[in-house]
């Protein structure tokens, strides 16, 4: 995780500041406005128990084009993630491309430990998850998600995998890796960023209700203190990509059969 200097001009910190609002702004600070705001229009609708939320739903009833739009949705949303990756090849004095991955932890330099870490934190925090979702149910804080709404195509579970994928890429490299880099060169305290990111994480899964917006608050602090620890953002994805794989190609059926869908 960056450094921050001894001291910090205010210009620095004033551009910083705009880089990390900007970043948010186009990406999952935009995701938390507008899920408060489907929260407020479920819960005025009916109780949020009675409520849906689809994580991924169909762009169109043609199937190519249904998936031509969410390639291009899956790729364009990406591009907020390439901004924070530029911003912090800047901020390490524009060296090699390779630079700002290497300062996230977002590369292949240790897949065996990666991996090893990725997959026990998807087994720590999968199986909470599911009981978390129970409880939000049982106490009618939680509406029914619905992991897949998409038709049952050759290209369904490709693109469903690569979905998982990039939200893992999305929210670990913003909402852990550059958000607690930048809140630290603000001068930011450990714990208050790590609060900062978790409420965050929590927040663009209100739509889904108060029980997820726990829930991933709670991983949220998890995942801040795996990378403090670790400096590596890639178990993080690693675990991520599992979690949103299980529940976007598996746990539709799962829930069926249990009644939680």
């Amino acid at each position: 995780m960056p450094d921050a200097p001894a001291v910090v001009r205010p210009a620095h910190r004033t551009r910083w500041r705009a880089q990390l609002l900007i970043v948010l702004g186009l990406s999952l600070g935009q995701s938390a406005v507008y899920s408060v705001v489907q929260l407020l229009d479920k819960a005025t609708q009916a109780p949020l128990a009675q409520g849906k939320s689809t994580l991924n739903a169909t762009l169109s009833p043609r199937e190519y084009f249904d998936l031509v739009y969410q390639l291009l949705d899956i790729l364009f949303s990406l591009v907020p993630v390439a901004l924070a990756l530029y911003f912090v090849w800047e901020a390490v004095g524009r060296r090699s491309w390779r630079a700002p991955f290497a300062r996230l932890g977002l590369d292949l330099r240790r897949p065996g430990r990666d991996v090893l870490y990725g997959v026990g934190l998807f087994l720590a925090m999968g199986i909470p998850s599911l009981g978390l979702y129970w409880v939000g149910r049982v106490l009618g804080i939680t509406t029914s998600i619905i992991p897949s709404g998409l038709d049952k195509y050759w290209w369904t579970v490709p693109v469903l995998i690569l979905s998982a994928i990039r939200e893992a890429l999305l929210e670990e490299t913003i909402v852990v890796g550059f958000m607690l880099g930048w809140l630290r060169k603000l001068g930011w305290s450990t714990g208050a960023a790590f609060a900062a990111s978790s409420i965050l994480r929590g927040s663009y899964h209100l739509y889904q209700g108060i029980g997820p917006f726990f829930g991933n608050a709670v991983m949220g602090l998890v995942f801040c203190w795996v990378y403090r620890r670790y400096g590596r953002v890639m178990p993080l994805v690693i675990a991520h990509a599992l979690l949103d794989t299980f529940a976007f190609v598996g746990f539709s059926l799962l829930g069926k059969a249990i009644g939680l869908g």
